[in-house]
């Protein structure tokens, strides 16, 4: 499989470091609008190809996977562009701005058969599983609520300050929180509550969210790019609860009891950096005819999209893209 990487960022490094060690997918082209930086990372990451324009990279007959790394703002534009050229499509989260860019790409990829899917990490990784097996085990019993949080000091990450780049911790962190809750707990979202602080630019610093399940389960969720947090996940159940050290690349799940005594502990599987997954899952989709995988079904990716959506709409925060 022919990968190749649209745009030559920092989160560009994670996919070539991590494609670098999967059998069977070949580092093959990158692209950035600034040919010398391309070559630069061709160099670095062992690519056969390095372009200094997007359309020339897709243009390339021999291209068959991109992964696109640009801000959130542009994932329409340029997942669009790679699926007008042929290509199956690899999408950094969050996929989109809005939920009607997701339909509108998702709609064109089933048009022409093509893979689109959404790089969120969390979905693809082995931990998931995990984290079903044990609450499906009823090793914590009936389980009712969760929180989450994710939070990075990244004030000075000019993307996120920007609404033009469609900045802000939602889209960039608060997605991870709520794919978590989407993942324990399976049900339809009845209802969704949240606060923002904003900038004074107009995008959301931190923000408190709180999801409602259908059965009563309650998710409190928390993203923040001031400050650091402890990235935890927390299920909670009748006869105990699960821990989750780091909800962005769970790194040990730990068991308690009643009496809050730790009663079992799991370590996740070694990896390159985390990244791989979803490239492995991409390959297997694309050899098996699919336009979706099934680790992140496009119906998860529009329910993500949507509930930020509404979430936003609650705060007015509206991008000049939309």
């Amino acid at each position: 499989m022919k990968f190749a990487i649209l745009a030559a960022g920092g989160i560009a490094e994670k996919m070539a470091e991590a494609v670098s060690g999967i059998a069977g997918m070949e580092r093959y082209a990158v692209a950035s609008r600034s040919l010398e930086k391309a070559q630069a990372f061709a160099g670095k990451w062992g690519f056969q190809k390095a372009y200094g324009c997007y359309e020339e990279m897709l243009e390339d007959p021999e291209t068959e996977l991109v992964y696109v790394a640009s801000p959130h703002s542009h994932h329409y534009d340029h997942a669009k562009m790679c699926l007008e050229h042929g290509k199956h499509v690899l999408v950094e989260k969050a996929f989109t701005v809005n939920a009607r860019q997701a339909q509108e790409l998702i709609h064109r990829s089933e048009e022409k058969g093509l893979l689109l899917t959404e790089a969120i990490w969390t979905r693809y990784m082995p931990s998931r599983k995990m984290i079903d097996d044990l609450v499906g085990s009823g090793v914590i019993g009936q389980v009712t609520s969760l929180t989450a949080n994710l939070g990075y000091v990244l004030a000075d990450v000019e993307r996120l300050q920007k609404p033009e780049l469609a900045g802000g911790a939602l889209l960039d962190l608060g997605v991870y929180p709520i794919n978590f809750a989407l993942m324990v707990f399976h049900q339809e979202v009845t209802g969704v509550t949240s606060t923002a602080v904003m900038s004074p630019l107009g995008v959301d610093w931190q923000n408190s969210i709180t999801l409602t399940f259908a059965g009563g389960k309650m998710a409190a969720l928390h993203s923040n790019m001031l400050a650091q947090t402890d990235r935890q996940g927390v299920i909670n159940g009748d006869r105990g609860y699960i821990e989750v050290q780091n909800i962005n690349n769970c790194e040990e799940i730990r068991v308690f009891d009643l009496d809050r005594r730790m009663t079992a502990r799991y370590s996740v599987p070694e990896q390159i950096n985390g990244y791989e997954y979803e490239a492995i899952a991409c390959m297997e989709a694309i050899r098996n005819g699919q336009t979706e995988c099934r680790e992140m079904p496009h119906s998860e990716t529009l329910r993500v999209m949507k509930l930020m959506d509404d979430i936003r709409q609650t705060w007015g925060m509206r991008y000049p893209c939309e």
